[in-house]
């Protein structure tokens, strides 16, 4: 007999199965249902076993496969608050994983999916009785693992929306143990909010927060005297506080952090123990400690590699032989280390050494490609295009000896040089540099051809160590042929000029960050005496001075402002080279203003430098909520103006405005300007744009 036969035996043996136990009585009771006498059975009629069974109606959930393994409705995850119960029922204890672990295993599951084609029904999720010390982390993690707000705003049957409710339910008492609330209580309703719309509404009865009672760091007193007494200290729980399971690793996180920072390479802390007492709504906490031996550093131990030696890097390193051991100096050194672009995988750890006080320091590391050959493209208001292309070897003279040869086409300049430059030359973070360029520079300020050899060394800042100070000196020599634009256009002014110069710079920057600062304040100076050799032998001094300073308004908010001088002293104006002029204008000076363009100008109406200037620009930083809040405008103002006299006397300022745009990257704010000029001389653009990485000051 076929499956379609069977089923339809079953379903008449029922319907026969039902007549005997209704009874004859109750016959009259079906045609108040609705059952006439023609629907009742024809049990004289032979069974079609071909005959399609009778439609049942949709019910809105879909039926259950019992062939299915049932799912729990919660991802099973260690619970932060769980207690095992003593024999008394009073008191459990716990052990307290990191939270974060659990938001990381806590995902939902399909069972919570709208998978029902007639679910028609949205929802919108709201709270009642939150604690008032309840705090965005709490949200964060609901956010996170809650399955309401994964599928919050999809269509889902009534069946589905209570499941999601009933287990989000779960996770808010989760949530709350781990900050304390032992005896909360979390019930869920429903409230209609609209057609098809209903609200889940999670209340929740709190109750009272547990405190801790006893605070015990058993083994800690085997560290050496006084540091038991100030790793307690670091520890900052004290009896009384609120059990809240972030705090205690918090507190372990800085117990960990107080050994390795004072010469315990090899301590550990246990799995933190939380004793529960329900009756007296206190908890006692036991954190197991090992502190290890205290030492100070030994000696670098360096893998064989063609990179540097162990020589090397101990000088790179901020510690020496015979310091105390600190975390926190090997970390600087893999940072360092990394800096150097000759290092793709490093592994710096503390191992056993000879000396029974010393640790030496393993260093591990794998080189990383070594050439690097890099193409530039890119426009500028002012400047016409440009593409650069630049072939560099990274540790071509060992240690850290880096050449580059590059090569510039653009619609202003045309030129090619080779550099050198080693990093940390006898000194961390000092640099040597060499370069020797031949130009050809064809702009309306100036036309020059010019070949220079320079080398200086600098200490400078770098994303790692924000330096106070920093400093350059150097010298410069070139030969450079210049036609200075001064006359009607068949005049070629075209001289040639040999100078020598010994450039320097100091900077002391108070700022509190390198590419993106939000306060405090920079100023450098920038001093040049240069001798020309031009018709005669003349010395002249080339000086700059810049400060900018930053303040915030709010969170949101920096108001930023910047200022520069700049004076030529000891010659002419005509008698100083075109190219060593001082010159206004572009997307780090005046915006708004093409690069080079402010000043006093020729018959041409070209620009031709002069001996002074002065600049200021101010600026308004203002993030914004778009893009995770890493979106931000810049609305700025700048003036600034070039003279041809020694000393600015502030006159015939120019001024240009515009708007900006940031967005802030992990590497520093990526900056686009859009500036106008208030009040352009005579064939100035009307519209600069400006893109650099960095803020513009």
């Amino acid at each position: 007999m076929g499956l379609t036969a069977y089923c339809r035996c079953l379903g008449m043996l029922g319907v026969l199965l039902m007549g005997s136990l209704i009874g004859p009585g109750h016959a009259q009771s079906l045609e108040q249902q609705g059952i006439s006498a023609a629907d009742e059975p024809d049990f004289d009629t032979p069974l079609d076993p071909d005959q399609p069974l009778t439609e049942f109606p949709d019910f809105g959930v879909e039926w259950p496969d019992l062939d299915e393994e049932a799912q729990p409705l919660v991802a099973e995850s260690e619970d932060v608050g769980a207690e095992r119960q003593t024999a008394e029922g009073e008191t459990g204890d716990q052990n307290i994983p990191p939270v974060e672990e659990q938001l990381a295993e806590q995902t939902p599951t399909d069972e919570f999916r709208p998978t029902d084609a007639l679910a028609e029904t949205a929802y919108g999720i709201s709270f009642e009785g939150l604690p008032e010390a309840i705090g965005e982390t709490f949200d964060t993690r609901f956010d996170i693992l809650s399955v309401l707000e994964q599928y919050r705003g999809d269509d889902a049957n009534f069946a589905q929306i209570r499941r999601r409710a009933q287990s989000d339910a779960d996770l808010v008492e989760r949530l709350l143990r781990i900050e304390g609330y032992y005896d909360a209580v979390v019930q869920t309703r429903f409230e209609a909010d609209g057609a098809k719309r209903i609200n889940v509404v999670i209340r929740v009865q709190a109750g009272p927060q547990y405190k801790l009672d006893t605070i015990a760091l058993p083994g800690l007193e085997s560290a050496v005297a006084p540091d038991p007494v100030n790793f307690r200290e670091s520890f900052g729980l004290q009896p009384g506080d609120i059990v809240n399971s972030d705090r205690i690793m918090e507190a372990i996180g800085r117990i960990d952090g107080a050994m390795a920072e004072n010469g315990y390479p090899f301590a550990e802390t246990g799995e933190p123990e939380l004793e529960i007492d329900h009756a007296e709504r206190l908890g006692d906490l036991e954190v197991q400690v090992t502190p290890g031996g205290r030492y100070n550093f030994g000696s670098i131990v360096l893998a064989p590699t063609d990179l540097f030696d162990a020589d090397h890097v101990q000088m790179i390193a901020r510690f020496a032989p015979g310091d105390i051991y600190q975390a926190s100096d090997l970390e600087d050194l893999r940072r360092a280390l990394i800096a150097t672009g000759l290092v793709s995988t490093i592994a710096i750890d503390p191992v056993a050494a000879d000396d029974p006080e010393a640790v030496d320091v393993a260093v591990a590391l794998t080189p990383a490609p070594l050439r690097t050959v890099a193409g530039e493209l890119g426009y500028g208001t002012g400047e016409g295009a440009r593409a650069e292309v630049s072939w560099e070897h990274r540790n071509f003279f060992p240690p850290e000896g880096l050449i580059r040869a590059t090569a510039v086409l653009a619609t202003q300049e045309q030129s090619g040089s080779l550099s050198f430059r080693r990093n940390n030359y006898r000194r961390r973070d000092n640099i040597l540099n060499g370069r020797t360029a031949l130009s050809i520079v064809d702009r309306p300020a100036f036309k020059a051809q010019t070949f220079s050899v320079a080398a200086n060394i600098e200490r400078q800042s770098n994303l790692i160590y924000q330096k106070r100070w920093s400093w350059s000196l150097g010298v410069e020599l070139l030969a450079s042929r210049e036609e200075d634009v001064t006359g009607p256009t068949d005049a070629t002014g075209r001289d040639t000029y040999f100078i020598g110069a010994l450039p320097g710079l100091v900077t002391f920057d108070a700022s509190d960050d390198l590419l993106d600062p939000t306060r405090g304040f920079r100023l450098s100076a920038r001093i040049a005496p240069e001798a020309s050799l031009q018709d005669g032998s003349f010395f002249y001094v080339r000086n700059q001075f810049d400060g900018s300073a930053y303040f915030p308004v709010s969170d949101k908010i920096v108001l930023a402002g910047r200022t520069r001088l700049g004076t030529i002293v000891g010659a002419g104006n005509n008698r100083i080279a075109p190219s060593r002029r001082l010159y206004a204008g572009g997307g780090g000076s005046v915006r708004g203003y093409g690069y080079q363009s402010i000043g006093p100008r020729d018959a041409n109406n070209d620009p031709v430098g002069g001996r002074s200037l002065v600049e200021f620009s101010l600026e308004a930083r203002v993030r914004t909520g778009f893009f995770g809040g890493n979106f931000g405008v810049v609305p700025f103002i700048d003036a600034g103006n070039v003279y041809t006299s020694s000393t600015p006397d502030f006159s015939g300022m120019r001024y240009g405005a515009g708007l900006g745009v940031r967005y802030y990257s992990d590497f520093g704010p990526i900056r686009i300007d859009v500036g106008t000029p208030i009040n352009p001389q005579p064939g100035d653009s009307r519209i600069a744009v400006y893109v650099s990485l960095g803020q513009a000051f």
